[in-house]
């Protein structure tokens, strides 16, 4: 069965995301419905959430800045990001 949180569709991987800014670092909570749920350090003001959301899935899979693009929800908690040209498995980043 395919999980829901993410979809592969060639060398393109979309995560549906559910984000919580404003935490004391950055990382990968586990899975919140059928969104993976990411704790950011950023604060929310100004895109810096998005900002720092993008570095962190870039480095997640291992891919440069310009391979990730924020798809849906600049002002929301949920978020849509496209990940293109990366190797990782993401259930492996899975908790």
């Amino acid at each position: 069965m395919q999980p829901t949180w993410y979809r592969r569709n060639g060398e393109v991987i979309t995560l549906n995301l559910h984000i919580q800014p404003g935490a004391k670092r950055s990382e990968i909570v586990g899975l919140h419905g059928e969104a993976l749920k990411i704790k950011l350090a950023a604060p929310p003001i100004e895109g810096r959430a998005n900002e720092a959301l993008l570095k962190f899935i870039a480095g997640l899979f291992g891919v440069p800045l310009r391979n990730t693009e924020l798809k849906q929800g600049g002002q929301s908690r949920h978020k849509v990001v496209a990940v293109t040209g990366s190797a990782v498995d993401p259930e492996s980043l899975l908790p």
